[in-house]
């Protein structure tokens, strides 16, 4: 068994000491020597190794030094060392040590006195205690303000004892009158402390009769006081009225842990408006007021605890939340953004918006690291904002669509989805944001922006005007065609077999590039290629957003264009009354399109365009060929309605979210009501009559209620032992996020004494043991509760195990049950969780660790297998219904989970129906971390079956 200590050291057990050398050199003159003999022999102690016969050298050879290093070791070995025989009676040895400790406590030194009453906070003999109490009680005068404050914790230890009382009966009064004369902060504070533990009464007056100066106490003081109120309050209710008014005259002292600790003391006692508005501003102003990040992560969340319980007072406070974006930390701007978007209402979205419009424009002109990782967070902000109050989408829609064009392609994307959804919710904006996206739209860089962009035109382009504006947008950043010239396709093959140098730009690279000339080279595909709007010169065009793009092999976005120029020119032959105009137009995108394939199918590029892509392109050219009135219905009518019923599934989500985040509370038909203006009054400030009307709310809601489910707590008990055995054990499970409780029973079955009956316990996985249990002696039939803790430091699937030892009388060796293991699950540890796509694309690109699981169920009904699967991994599933809906034989979704210790967990299902009716496919999970994947992958391994 390891010995506990106060002290934590670290020690390496592959070489240990020698017990002879450590005697040797505690026996030497030596001072060094003996300092790091002493420290061997402590921690060679501490992991449980015996050194026979060391106490009577130390006894001898150390206890007479005087050098106050070695005092201090020896004061360390005394603590850990065992000072009771079997029987619990006080060693003969032992008295030597009486008379050494009764030399410190009286010791000229300051220093030895002071560790020595430490050392004596710390011994629970009675027997060595009791002729130590004289010059115990002596050092409460002593000069020197390190012994006083020492001595008093002495006095507190000793007085907290089973035989306390007795020994110092005066003790209470004696501390009470050496605080009234304490000048000293911390000396103040401990006798304080000791009144506050070991007599309440006293504590209680002498606060109140020293109230009006509390504001002029120290630090420590103050927060000793606030642990005292909120003791008392809890005991006596009826009392808390003139305690919460001390509370709010502390919110006023200096330091900024006191205000703290009485913000977060008001929000536990009271849920009086006045209170938690108190609070609310207590806490926003140290979010102003600390520069360390840490602590505004701490405040934050306290904020949003507030929200979650008294979201009416906190929405006032959220143009005082919204100030901590100031900080150019991003998880403090993240946390703050997720707390403001909670709160927002009609009332205040305006000024909102305001504020992070305003933030935009910053990421603009600063050249911080993150600008872009931030201005994408508050584009995504903007976004909530506008879809949740649409009247304020005229005001920011035009200033986010500057960033369309955004070197942070993440955050061009955001923008790119926010225009779609905005043009779609708000009919009145559409003609303004086509012109200024038409006007805009040669600045877009990336690819999938560009989709996007094109997928706008071609749905909300709906005027002649318009029309004719997005084909010509459409060509001018295509430029000249064909995009490569014969020539340069016989120099792209001759390049293949010799390298060969054109212009400065190395040519066994394999990417196009345009020269000034107009002429055609390939360049590195590590050189980038300048991004420029579209100059007329000399009526030919120069290099566009679009054929640059093309030309880097990109013909997915070749598809999209074929299909804006086809639903374009759809539009434009009804609302175009000249034929000639229609055709020509036509005629002109057919062209763009054959010159999409053609650049696709030659040998300029190193990869030859796709199937997918080819078949749509040729797909537009029919269909402009020869159109139908289905089809054109399909192309101009169907694709708005499949976004506009997405959008509506999307909103349906994010409602069904609201509702099971509501809290739902019950109030039985028979509780007792209380009728608050029949009470009397008489002699209630307004904050307690506050605290009466939002507690009979609770009431009446039934928010006292807590509907604890029995069924669910038998599950957590698990048997230990078996039922023949001499010991029955059975533990109650209690997982507290980074803690696991085991709340162990222990049944003596026998008819005799067990004697020394020890739980030990070991763990596997990232589980850590924090105490060991002590030795315990348990009657014949009778039982014991035993409590375990356990420390949890990453979401993996762990053991606990380990065994029972005692002693009987009759049995002189330990006898040993075995105990069954405890599996911790990994469900303990997730939650449920959302993302937007566009993330969960980006985690699954970045995380490395996959984990691929093959499916095996007797499940054969696609739906019904990925229902048991999110029930079984108690995940997230982020695709849509809509998407899942309908019999093809085929499924694909994504869901998603968050653990407690900020973990993300990716799954993505991918299933089959075989012509014989099973299901195929494969489950894979990805995490940052290698032992979420493996445990989710276990998980679902031994759950996938179904049933089980």
């Amino acid at each position: 068994m390891e010995k506990s200590c106060s002290l934590l050291i670290h020690f390496d057990k592959s070489t240990p000491a020698l017990a002879n050398e450590i005697k040797e050199s505690l026996e030497g003159n030596d001072v060094p020597e003996k300092i790091e003999a002493m420290k061997k022999a402590i921690m060679l102690l501490l992991n449980g190794e015996t050194i026979p016969h060391l106490f009577i050298t130390i006894i001898r050879y150390v206890l007479p030094s005087e050098d106050h290093t070695i005092q201090k070791l020896l004061l360390l070995y005394l603590e850990i060392i065992d000072k009771t025989d079997s029987k619990g009676r006080v060693l003969p040895e032992m008295i030597l040590i009486c008379q050494n400790l009764r030399n410190n406590l009286q010791h000229p030194n300051e220093y030895i006195r002071g560790v020595t009453l430490r050392f004596l906070c710390r011994l629970n003999e009675v027997d060595i205690i009791e002729p130590l109490i004289p010059s115990i009680m002596s050092n409460l005068e002593h000069r020197h303000p390190y012994v006083r404050r020492n001595a008093i914790l002495a006095v507190m230890s000793v007085y907290q004892l089973p035989q306390g009382e007795q020994l110092l009966a005066d003790a209470p009064e004696k501390i009470e009158n050496v605080l009234s004369s304490e000048q000293d902060p911390s000396a103040k504070r401990n006798a304080f402390l000791m009144l506050f533990n070991c007599a309440q009464e006293r504590a209680v007056n002498y606060l109140f009769t020293h109230v009006d100066r509390i504001l002029d106490w120290d630090e420590l003081l103050q927060l000793v006081v606030l642990d005292l109120i909120r003791k008392v309050c809890r005991t006596n209710k009826a009392e808390k009225g003139r305690y919460i008014k001390i509370i709010i005259s502390l919110l006023n002292a200096r330091s900024a842990a006191v205000i703290y600790e009485c913000a977060t003391t008001l929000v536990s006692l009271s849920s009086a408006p006045t209170a938690i508005r108190a609070a609310a501003s207590t806490y926003c102003q140290l979010l102003l007021s600390q520069s360390d990040n840490n602590i505004k992560l701490i405040v934050l969340d306290r904020l949003n605890e507030l929200k979650s319980s008294h979201r009416d007072i906190m929405v006032d406070m959220i143009m005082d939340v919204l100030r901590a974006l100031s900080s150019p930390n991003l998880d403090i701007r993240r946390k703050t953004i997720d707390i403001v978007l909670e709160l927002i209402t009609p009332r205040n979205i305006n000024e909102v918006v305001l504020t992070l419009k305003k933030e935009v424009m910053k990421t603009q002109s600063g050249e911080l690291e993150k600008n872009g990782e931030y201005r994408q967070m508050l584009i995504q902000a903007i976004h909530s904002c506008a879809i949740k109050f649409p009247e304020v989408a005229s005001t920011v829609v035009h200033l986010l669509m500057d960033f369309l064009g955004d070197s942070n392609v993440a955050s061009a994307i955001d923008v790119a989805v926010f225009v779609r959804e905005i043009i779609e919710t708000n009919p009145k904006l559409r003609v303004s944001i086509v012109t200024r996206l038409l006007d805009t739209f040669y600045q877009i860089r990336a690819a999938r922006v560009c989709s996007c962009a094109l997928w706008i035109i071609g749905e909300y382009c709906l005027s002649l005007s318009e029309v004719e504006s997005g084909i010509a947008t459409i060509k001018q950043c295509l430029g000249d065609l064909p995009f490569y010239s014969a020539s340069e396709e016989g120099e792209s093959a001759d390049s293949s077999k010799k390298p060969q140098q054109v212009n400065s730009i190395t040519v066994s690279s394999r990417r196009p590039a345009i020269l000034a000339d107009g002429t055609y080279a390939t360049q590195s595909a590590a050189s980038e290629t300048a991004f420029s709007p579209p100059i007329v010169a000399q009526g030919s065009l120069a290099n566009g957003n679009l054929r640059t793009l093309l030309l880097t092999g990109d013909f997915f976005l070749g598809a999209v264009i074929a299909c804006t120029l086809t639903k374009l020119i759809l539009r434009l032959e009804e609302v175009q009354p000249s034929k000639v105009e229609v055709n020509i137009a036509m005629t002109n995108a057919l062209l763009i399109m054959v010159s999409i394939i053609q650049l696709g199918q030659s040998s300029v590029l190193p990869h030859p365009i796709d199937n997918d892509s080819h078949d749509r392109i040729v797909l537009c050219i029919r269909l402009l060929c020869n159109t139908g009135d289905e089809v054109r219905k399909i192309w101009l009518s169907s694709c708005r309605e499949s976004f506009v019923k997405m959008l509506s599934d999307k909103q349906l989500c994010e409602i069904e979210e609201i509702k099971a985040k509501a809290q739902i509370c019950h109030s039985q038909p028979d509780d007792l009501i209380d009728f608050y203006h029949l009470k009397s009054r008489r002699g209630m400030s307004q904050l307690e009559l506050e605290d009466e009307i939002q507690d009979d709310l609770k009431r009446a809601t039934g928010e006292f209620v807590k509907d604890d489910n029995d069924a669910n707590k038998l599950n957590r008990i698990l048997q230990l032992t078996g039922f023949s055995d001499p010991v029955y054990a059975e533990a109650y499970v209690t997982v507290h996020h980074y803690d696991i409780v085991l709340d162990v029973t222990i049944i003596n079955r026998t008819k005799e004494t067990l004697q020394n009956l020890c739980l030990e316990l070991a763990t596997m996985g990232d589980l850590k043991l924090v105490e060991r249990p002590q030795n315990y002696t348990l009657a014949p039939e009778s039982s014991k509760q035993i409590k375990a803790n356990i420390k949890v430091s990453s979401t993996e699937t762990g053991v606990i195990f380990g065994n029972i030892v005692y002693e009987t009388s009759k049995v002189h060796e330990r006898t040993v049950v075995v105990l069954n293991d405890i599996h911790i699950d990994i469900m303990d540890y997730i939650s449920p969780a959302v993302c937007s796509d566009t993330v969960f694309r980006t985690m699954w690109a970045e995380f490395e660790w996959e984990n691929k699981v093959a499916v095996n169920t007797v499940i054969q009904n696609e739906k019904e297998f990925l229902d048991h699967i999110i029930k079984s991994t108690n995940m997230k599933c982020l695709t849509a219904p809509s998407a899942l809906e309908g019999e093809c034989g085929f499924l694909a979704a994504n869901l998603y989970a968050k653990s407690v210790f900020g973990e993300d967990a990716l799954v993505n299902v991918s299933i089959e129906k075989q012509a014989d009716g099973k299901l195929s496919g494969y489950i894979r999970i990805r995490s940052k971390t290698q032992g979420i994947a493996l445990s989710l992958g276990d998980k679902i391994t031994l759950k996938q079956k179904g049933g089980s």
